[in-house]
């Protein structure tokens, strides 16, 4: 079984939106359809927890198709801004790794 991460996109302006909302942030429109995110994107901002016991990195990934995720960044010992990723999954949460 393969997992998408869905948007919403406008049938109207055709820009996509995360999170579901019954109408478009951008035109207001109510007609929306349900797209398979390309599931890549760019690292906008970081910061690395040290707080917990591991230390995570926790990001903000804008996808390739303009929304913006608060997401984990995995296997990646070097984060950057710019940074290339693209989509994993740890359990049910959407989570990004660096491309390689």
């Amino acid at each position: 079984m393969t997992r998408s991460l869905l948007l919403q996109q406008c049938v109207n302006c055709r820009k996509f939106q995360y999170l579901v909302r019954p109408f478009c942030v951008f035109c207001r429109t109510t007609v929306l359809s349900a797209v398979a995110a390309a599931g890549t994107g760019t690292v906008d901002s970081f910061t690395v927890v040290h707080r917990a016991e591991t230390p995570y990195t926790l990001a903000r990934v804008r996808l390739t198709e303009g929304p913006i995720l608060l997401t984990h960044l995995i296997d990646n010992p070097e984060p950057r801004c710019d940074q290339p990723v693209r989509l994993a999954w740890r359990g049910d949460l959407p989570v990004f790794r660096p491309v390689e």
